[in-house]
């Protein structure tokens, strides 16, 4: 997905609080003669994306002045001569201004192949974050602002909740605080951000192992067990994702498995117990203190559930819908052990071993085989063809334009059948010393309306870590990689079909949950025939497509257990809420209660300590580990709804850019997607969609 909250803070602080800064333009003019000569002029896009490190710190010094200078002139308006040409306009015009600048600072971090640029850009960003962080708790401004809305000026649906959304965001960073309040604000923010930190590394300790004999380890993997340091005749194995998921899903010996499990789930020991808890306790503090009820509260207000309650609803409902479908499953996975163990008994330990040995059985699949046919050269072009021809999109590659890397390939985006130019994409995929080393999304610029007049079109950056050709010959992606790109892509699409007024309801500066409904519904064309062999080919003859056979079993893996899984990923959902929600909750106590009701009666393991590894819980997921699967849910009705009987209907495709896409965030998400579906979203098309592949139907 595009980068998250805590990655993002400054692309967000570019929004309602970054403010436009007349002149910022000038910052650009140090920049060398061969930069200048070398560029080429796009339409609508402003921003450079080649700078120094020291056209990075002119340009950062510009953006923190003149920002400053706007904040200053809208926090000395009479605040009896408010309106929203002296308020509001400036307000917007700096965000439609300010944001791509602020991105050519912050952009070189992640992909600029010189050190001193990339540090140069690091330091930029914390200074800004910095700068934008006090631009949002400035009570001057808040203060015109409020002054503006109580004049009643009428003003426009979009510029309405423009209003609302700065109001909001000024009143969640304390604005309305006193001096002594906003004090206490910033010394609890700090010791949480230390506290997450501190949770974090203990589980990152790579130090901790258990050292098990050969026996222990029966059927293990060779190329496992090669990879393991022998210490006097026995194995170690580091309690890290790394090695312990391969022993949970491929030991055959139950005893490893528990041990394993264990040790692994005491990992943080009592001191990440202890922490966790603690941040519960000062989340509550922070959240009351800016006068909400409670931190989970704080968190989804502007998330489109908007309270606590309607989550813990939604996870209700859900958990007790998939009840008959993850029984029969686990009945499935029960069968199984009584045949290779002889036991009944059925534990946490037992769930991912038993998923894989049903999976060898049911499903026809060599992942191995299956790379062969994804060149990431046709993966790429099939992906681009498909976008283009469901949306009505045309790309056209801009092969003169300048770029920060050889590698980079920059795209203008057409309507198809205007011809009007919509936006531009950067595809930086291939890996690289230096770079950001995850599959993302940044955007450099938002589509938005200038006082002038003009539009600023949106621009968009695609970065991933695709190896480079060997011998002459396109390397190949892993079916995850696969999805992954598709997916990014998708975000890509969403941000360049913004046709909102406002930069700040760009399609990257969306509601957490709104923003991931358009890449998981996409998602689906990589588990389906006509889609899927659009974007495949043997990598020795690419005429070949991969089967349906493989295209089938690719979709009947994904979907393998679905009801177990989302279990429990409801269960650790519940558990973020609870604590988030209640006072001085024992956690420990709460998961031994709630895992035998939501895991259909197995209980915890006994000896296992959750509270200690819950890393989404302490950082940046707290109180919203629910996103992920409500957005499923969106994306999965509308799928079936609108797209699964004809993938490529272009008029279908067309109807969603302009209805769901365009809007980005000018208007409540719920209200796009009813209106869209013509009725409220249901939980049911999810269901089935995974009831229908899961094992009851294989």
């Amino acid at each position: 997905m595009f980068l998250r909250r805590r990655e993002r803070r400054v692309i967000a602080a570019a929004g309602a609080a970054a403010l436009v800064a007349v002149g910022l333009n000038l910052a650009f003019s140090a920049v060398a003669a061969h930069r200048r000569r070398k560029r080429r002029e796009l339409p609508g896009f402003t921003a450079q994306v080649n700078l120094s490190a020291a056209d990075i710190k002119r340009l950062a010094d510009h953006v923190v002045s003149k920002s400053k200078e706007t904040y200053d002139a809208v926090a000395a308006v009479p605040l009896d001569k408010v309106s929203f040409s002296n308020v509001i306009a400036p307000l917007a015009e700096l965000d439609a201004q300010q944001f791509p600048l602020v991105q050519a600072c912050v952009l070189p971090r992640m992909v600029s192949p010189s050190d001193d640029v990339r540090r140069a850009s690091a330091e930029a960003e914390k200074r800004l974050d910095s700068h934008f962080q006090q631009c949002r708790q400035r009570e001057d401004v808040y203060r015109v602002i409020k002054a503006f809305t109580q004049k009643g000026e009428r003003i426009g649906l979009e510029a309405t909740r423009f209003v609302q959304c700065m109001v909001r965001e000024f009143e969640r960073n304390g604005a309305k605080l006193t001096q002594s309040k906003k004090t206490e604000m910033e010394k609890l923010k700090s010791h949480i951000d230390d506290l997450s930190l501190k949770y974090i590394q203990s589980l990152n300790d790579s130090t901790k192992f258990l050292l098990l004999n050969e026996e222990d380890l029966a059927g293990m993997p060779l190329e496992f067990l090669k990879e393991l340091e022998n210490t006097n005749g026995k194995w170690k194995v580091l309690l890290t994702s790394y090695h312990v998921t391969p022993i949970l899903e491929h030991c055959k010996v139950g005893s490893t498995r528990k041990l394993i499990a264990v040790a692994y789930g005491q990992k943080g020991g009592k001191e990440n117990i202890a922490i966790l808890e603690k941040l519960v306790q000062l989340r509550h503090r922070l959240a009351r203190l800016l006068g909400y009820p409670n931190y989970a509260d704080y968190a989804i207000e502007p998330r489109m559930p908007r309270t606590s309650r309607k989550v813990l609803e939604f996870l209700e409902e859900m958990s007790e819908q998939l009840n008959g479908l993850a029984n029969r499953e686990l009945s499935v996975l029960k069968d199984l052990k009584v045949k290779e163990e002889g036991d009944a008994q059925f534990s946490v330990e037992d769930l991912l071993y038993y998923m894989k040995r049903a999976e060898e059985l049911k499903v026809d699949l060599d992942i191995g085989e299956i790379k062969q046919f994804f060149p990431v050269d046709l993966v790429i072009s099939g992906i681009l063809k498909m976008f283009q021809d469901l949306f009505a999109l045309r790309f056209e590659e801009m092969k003169d334009a300048e770029t920060w890397h050889d590698t980079v390939r920059l795209f203008s985006v057409w309507d198809a059948s205007s011809s009007d130019l919509l936006g531009y994409f950067f595809l930086d995929i291939f890996s690289r010393e230096g770079k950001y080393a995850h599959t993302c999304v940044v955007a450099l610029q938002n589509g938005c309306l200038c006082s002038n007049g003009t539009r600023k079109v949106p621009v968009a950056v695609l970065l991933s870590q695709c190896p480079k050709e060997f011998d002459g010959n396109s390397a190949l992606l892993r079916f995850p990689e696969v999805v992954r790109i598709f997916h990014e892509f998708s975000h890509v699409v969403h941000h360049i079909s913004n046709r909102a007024t406002f930069s700040r309801f760009s399609g990257l500066q969306l509601e957490g949950d709104f923003a991931e409904i358009p890449s998981l519904l996409l998602e689906n064309w990589c588990y389906e025939n006509i889609s899927l062999k659009m974007m495949s080919g043997f990598h020795q003859d690419i005429t070949k497509s991969i089967t349906s056979e493989a295209c089938q079993s690719l979709k009947r893996r994904r979907d393998i257990f679905a009801g177990l899984k989302l279990k429990q990923e409801i269960l650790l959902c519940l558990v973020d809420q609870i604590i988030h929600t209640g006072e001085n909750v024992n956690i420990d106590d709460l998961i031994k209660d709630l895992h035998p009701k939501v895991m259909l009666g197995i209980p915890l393991l006994e000896g296992n300590s959750p509270a200690s590894c819950f890393p989404r819980i302490a950082i940046g997921y707290d109180a919203v580990c629910y996103s992920y699967i409500w957005s499923e849910v969106f994306a999965a009705d509308l799928f079936a709804s609108k797209f699964k009987d004809d993938l490529l209907n272009q008029h279908a495709g067309l109807r969603f850019r302009n209805k769901v896409l365009a809007p980005g965030g000018s208007k409540n998400p719920l209200d796009i997607i009813s209106d869209y579906l013509g009725r409220e979203p249901s939980l049911q098309a999810f269901i089935q969609s995974r009831t229908r592949n899961s094992l009851d139907k294989c």
